[in-house]
């Protein structure tokens, strides 16, 4: 099938398959999650179609599309308003577990995490522990056939909607601190485990606090040997920076900006887009934004030729969380104090009341503060310029 005419199918079940009220979802996003039921509704969907996976291996669930076709799905998918999928089992649990869990592990949660039938969320970040991951201090202590996890983490993604959380544990206090770090899977429901929401500045939650207290886990659920997780964890964290199309989502801010400079006045009452200083920035922006999309083409690249992001996934986490966040800047330009009004039952799919203010900029504050932590969740800007340094430059 040539590239065109699979674009064309896809665009075919788009057409088909997205309701108005999952679209609307999709279009309302506001950060890297959209309405919960709109998205599990979309994700069930594409899992009857078989297209749930489409990163995975076709062996356990993916497409077996080329690199090419999987670009040209996900970016259909975005600027059809199609709601992002939950990444943290589809996009980095399952590849991780592809390439360490065993064979039972493997068996059991991969076809959960197809069917949706398991959400996941991430345990990583704890209080006193964040960009220094290796500084945790959350404890599971083998017990018999399992392990006993006390402390707690901390701004969790969407735990309140999870039913599964993987964590990085310390297991020794031997040697460096990475050295005694284990990487374990726990249900959300066992005893002694507490979710307690963190609501934003936005007013909604997207983030909470995870408490382990004496939660008992089989010692089966542990993923890689006991005291080797932080190798299993830097792996996950290249599908996290380096497997997300940045790039993608900056085309769909881009139609935003585009739609907001054809309709919206600056101050000597010209449209934005007629503004030659606005025009300028945006050019400086969306340059950039080409830019890194060759870059992560080379990572996708280098994952179907049975290698690795490396580095690469650092870069293209600094430039693809920055460049969107200089979208959101000129979106707050253009909308002023349009953006300011809170109208968070306008944000639900299912609301059909009227908005105070241009509908084009009804996200733009909420996306704004939303995306201010693009540069530090995943591993901070920071970090990760660190990392490019060291294991690029050789500085």
């Amino acid at each position: 099938m040539t590239e065109s005419a699979f674009r064309q199918e896809v665009r075919e079940f788009l057409a088909e398959s997205l309701t108005p009220e999952i679209a609307r979802a999709g279009e309302l996003m506001t950060s890297v999650f959209a309405d919960f039921d709109a998205t599990m509704d979309w994700h069930k969907r594409l899992h009857r179609k078989g297209w749930v996976a489409p990163d995975w291996p076709q062996e356990y669930g993916g497409t077996g599309w080329t690199l090419s076709e999987r670009y040209i799905f996900q970016e259909e998918c975005k600027l059809a308003n199609a709601p992002a999928l939950f990444a943290m089992g589809l996009q980095m649990l399952g590849p991780m577990l592809i390439r360490y869990g065993t064979e039972e592990q493997n068996n059991y949660y991969l076809p959960r995490m197809l069917s949706g039938e398991d959400v996941w969320c991430q345990g990583y970040s704890e209080p006193g522990a964040g960009s220094d991951l290796a500084s945790l201090i959350t404890a599971a202590v083998r017990d018999g056939d399992d392990y006993i996890i006390n402390g707690s983490k901390i701004w969790t993604s969407y735990a309140q909607h999870s039913n599964k959380i993987f964590c990085l544990v310390r297991t020794s206090k031997e040697g460096k601190p990475q050295a005694g770090i284990s990487f374990i899977l726990v249900d959300m429901d066992t005893e002694g485990l507490k979710v307690e929401p963190i609501v934003g500045l936005d007013g909604t939650v997207e983030q909470c606090q995870v408490y382990f207290d004496n939660v008992r886990v089989p010692a089966a659920n542990l993923v890689g040997a006991e005291n080797q997780g932080w190798d299993v964890a830097k792996s996950l964290l290249e599908f996290e920076r380096g497997g997300h199309n940045f790039t993608i989502d900056h085309k769909k801010q881009m139609a935003k900006i585009d739609r907001q400079a054809s309709s919206q006045y600056s101050e000597d009452n010209t449209l934005w887009k007629d503004n030659p200083i606005f025009a300028a920035k945006l050019s400086d922006v969306a340059v950039d934004a080409l830019a890194l999309e060759f870059t992560e083409l080379r990572v996708k690249g280098a994952f179907e030729a049975g290698g690795n992001a490396g580095a690469l996934s650092s870069l293209i986490k600094v430039m693809g969380t920055e460049i969107g966040q200089r979208f959101n800047e000129l979106s707050l330009e253009m909308m002023a104090e349009h953006a300011f009004v809170k109208q968070l039952d306008a944000l639900l799919p299912s609301f059909e009341g009227e908005t105070i203010g241009p509908d084009c900029g009804l996200t733009t504050m909420a996306e704004y503060i939303n995306n201010r932590s693009a540069t530090i969740y995943g591993g901070s800007a920071e970090i990760q310029r660190d990392i490019i340094a060291k294991r690029v430059l050789h500085l």
